[in-house]
């Protein structure tokens, strides 16, 4: 009866732990990749948590207060599926990691000039400058720049390309799962693609200096007619702050 009390009582702790990290609903493609990611690894590692767990609790039960213990007696078929088992869960684990790193929407190029050049028609490029401790947003399509904003139309996919005026630092934007450095002298790519309209917030996750926690921005994310309104709205424009309508 207490094993059965047991089996459920972990069964519905399983469920419990599935249920309660499953991610908010993500706000881009590179997001979404790597949410799935993470539930396929908890799918793998929490039932061999709870594997774990009741051996251990099982023999720390089972063998208390033996004074006389026994060595563990060699058994070859078990210790080869054990490392079988191992080998499969390690070769599922790195190869779903490797398709989601392999993604365009992961992954960010050193060079930005040959994937900038090679930007489909309808794809949307913004030039990201670091600086201390602020960020600058280019849009060579209208010669727009703003302060600290970042505009983007949702659906669409968005090749940023990032440098610095001075020290390193760190472009985070979390609600697209996006996090790519910033270095002086260096130009490299990013690329983005939203899924849904909203607010949120972006980042220097680099320390650069005592103004470092002041570096934040914001990021909107709208539908591509307002994008196109709000471009034509600050054609020419700098030091452009005001959001999209």
């Amino acid at each position: 009866m207490d094993r059965h009390r047991a089996a459920c009582v972990l069964c519905f702790g399983w469920v419990a732990v599935l249920v309660l990290s499953t991610p908010a609903a993500a706000q881009s493609v590179g997001r979404q990749l790597f949410d799935d990611l993470n539930v396929q690894l908890l799918y793998v590692a929490l039932p061999l948590a709870l594997l774990v767990e009741v051996i251990l609790v099982t023999a720390v039960v089972r063998f208390r207060d033996n004074d006389d213990p026994k060595p563990t007696a060699s058994d070859p078929t078990l210790e080869i599926t054990w490392t079988a088992a191992t080998a499969v869960i390690l070769v599922f684990a790195g190869f779903s990691a490797y398709v989601v790193l392999g993604s365009p929407y992961i992954s960010a190029t050193a060079d930005a000039g040959p994937a900038v050049e090679g930007t489909p028609d309808e794809a949307t490029t913004v030039e990201v400058v670091a600086y201390q401790w602020s960020w600058q947003m280019h849009y060579p399509e209208a010669d727009v720049t703003t302060r600290a904003l970042l505009v983007v139309p949702n659906g669409t996919d968005v090749y940023l390309r990032i440098s610095s005026e001075d020290v390193v630092h760190s472009l985070f934007v979390p609600a697209f799962g996006l996090k790519q450095d910033a270095f002086p002298g260096q130009e490299t790519t990013a690329l983005a693609r939203p899924t849904a309209t909203g607010t949120h917030r972006l980042y220097c996750t680099e320390f650069c200096g005592e103004g470092h926690s002041r570096m934040d921005g914001t990021v909107h994310v709208v539908s591509p007619e307002r994008y196109r309104t709000w471009l034509d709205a600050h054609r020419g424009q700098t030091n452009v702050t005001e959001p999209p309508a």
